[in-house]
């Protein structure tokens, strides 16, 4: 029995059998995730604000907790929520992140929930990303007698992505290290700029539900 992937606007339809199957999803899921900028600003904003590797590993493991679930419950019907809501969270949930990066004195005493609890935030967070992966799935298509395994396949290929993702961004956070500039302006920078683009996709996203 041929088994393959389809694409939205594909030209071409390439048939493949047995693995086939996984080696498309694990491919898709990590060019899906290395081509959404919304999602990795995201991981780099965590990165940039978490203090504390075991605090950081934290944030990260229950961010992809959160989305594995959803993108599962999703994939499978047990959960739907229209994607232009989906979308508009996701582009808020980069606002709050660049504005917990825009706070000049982040060792002050009254703290916000996303500095107090990292992983608790970024698990809620996760489970808002996880229904934008589920919504790039079911544009992909799925194989219907196998689709357990081609969403084991995809989401693996997502980690795999993430951790590409995060093992680069170390590096750069490692060169910065080592320069004169302040991490204080790290920060600003990456907040002005990751705020600047959360806010135009939060406005051209809630035009889109009207």
């Amino acid at each position: 029995l041929a088994k393959g992937l389809i694409r939205g606007g594909a030209a071409e339809f390439h048939v493949v059998a047995g693995r086939g199957v996984a080696r498309s999803y694990l491919g898709l899921g990590f060019e899906h995730i290395l081509r959404g900028p919304d999602h990795l600003l995201f991981i780099m904003g965590l990165l940039l604000l978490i203090v504390g590797s075991r605090r950081l590993i934290a944030a990260v493991t229950s961010f992809t907790l959160g989305h594995s679930l959803t993108l599962g419950l999703a994939i499978f019907d047990l959960l739907r929520v229209p994607q232009q809501i989906v979308e508009v969270g996701i582009a808020i949930s980069l606002v709050v992140v660049s504005l917990e990066l825009a706070r000049r004195d982040p060792t002050r005493a009254v703290k916000s929930l996303l500095r107090k609890r990292p992983g608790f935030v970024s698990f809620g967070f996760g489970l808002l990303h996880g229904l934008g992966f589920a919504s790039a799935l079911r544009e992909a298509g799925l194989p219907g007698d196998e689709i357990p395994q081609a969403l084991l396949f995809f989401n693996l290929g997502i980690e795999a992505g993430q951790l590409v993702f995060i093992a680069g961004m170390f590096g750069i956070i490692a060169l910065l290290g080592k320069t004169p500039v302040r991490r204080v302006w790290i920060d600003r920078v990456s907040a002005y700029a990751i705020g600047s683009l959360a806010v135009f996709w939060v406005l051209e996203r809630s035009a889109a539900l009207f």
